[in-house]
């Protein structure tokens, strides 16, 4: 039988290279001999030991750490589903291009790499409510892309992402996946009134019997109501992965992204924490559902990954209290 765009990764979702408990355990046992209470810095403590197990190093290290936001259009916004018009997707990526997005500034006072990916803006994915967001090779070569954000050598990626309409998207296809109707995921997103609100709903359900059957698969659900920021983030995740590189998660449409890995094989998020909540009423169901605690309440909508870049501060922290306190202990 001829190979399929999607099997090269299922075949990495079935392989996937697990955590160095051996590391963690090493963090874990370092603090307990620090002069302290035992657990006293709480959820430190986690961070640092889970930085140890994903990147095999303890005490960890965190050295290169960078942000990649992928922006990506949707042809569903022609169904008024945004009070934003599409061309503020790549006025934002132009922004950050420039120095003066919210996410430049957070990058330099943490000093954190930053990649912003413009996913063929000038080309909206098909409407989800009539036809697929992409085809299997065009989702397959998106994910391929989204890959290449660790190319360049990082030892913590945080996720973000860039594109009007694309909290419906996200709703879509978190109903698709975990079940539900429009009403149960949908949010107000960049300001959406009551008839938007209506009208991404109205988009979703659409979208949900059009397909139908076909949402079974997680990947099938990916490119038939998804989108290219949320293939590429998939990439990402599962580059990560493969690369021992722990990652942070920001916002609602990281973290559907994310649901789609979950649902194609449980442990893939193992090395992903959760940035934050965004106000999205549908991205803390989300979260409960893929056991993601987040490490922030700021109440960010839609900051670019501006969530994940901020506590991207706190794991950087966690990391150097664990070899500050290590080299005391060895003292």
């Amino acid at each position: 039988m001829p190979a399929k765009p999607f099997d090269d990764f299922r075949s990495l979702l079935a392989a996937l290279p697990p955590a160095d408990d051996a590391a963690g355990a090493r963090v874990r046992s370092l603090f307990a001999k620090a002069d302290k209470p035992n657990e006293s810095l709480g959820r430190i403590e986690d961070i640092a030991a889970w930085i140890a197990a994903w990147s095999g190093r303890a005490p960890p290290a965190i050295n290169r750490p960078l942000v990649a936001i992928f922006a990506g259009n949707h042809g569903a916004v022609r169904h008024g589903i945004s009070p934003r018009r599409v061309a503020a997707t790549a006025n934002e990526v132009e922004l950050c291009a420039a120095g003066g997005a919210a996410i430049n500034q957070v990058c330099i006072a943490n000093d954190l790499g930053l990649k912003v990916f413009d996913l063929a803006l000038d080309i909206p994915t098909g409407d989800i409510t009539e036809e697929a967001a992409l085809d299997e090779r065009g989702c397959a070569a998106t994910m391929a892309f989204g890959m290449e954000a660790v190319a360049g050598g990082a030892d913590l990626l945080c996720l973000g992402d860039l594109g009007v309409g694309n909290s419906t998207i996200a709703a879509a296809l978190c109903a698709a996946l975990f079940g539900g109707k429009g009403t149960d995921w949908v949010g107000p997103a960049s300001g959406a009134d009551a008839a938007t609100m209506a009208r991404k709903a109205e988009v979703v359900d659409r979208a949900l019997a059009f397909h139908g059957s076909g949402l079974g698969d997680p990947l099938e659900a990916l490119r038939r109501v998804g989108g290219r920021e949320f293939a590429a983030i998939c990439g990402a995740i599962l580059a990560a992965r493969m690369e021992k590189i722990p990652v942070l998660l920001d916002g609602f449409v990281a973290t559907a992204a994310a649901a789609v890995l979950h649902a194609a094989s449980p442990g893939t998020l193992d090395h992903c924490l959760l940035a934050g909540l965004s106000p999205e009423p549908g991205h803390a169901k989300a979260a409960e559902r893929l056991g993601l605690r987040p490490l922030l309440d700021f109440g960010i909508s839609h900051g670019e990954g501006v969530g994940a870049a901020l506590a991207a501060g706190i794991v950087k922290a966690a990391a150097l209290t664990s070899s500050g306190m290590a080299m005391a202990v060895r003292l």
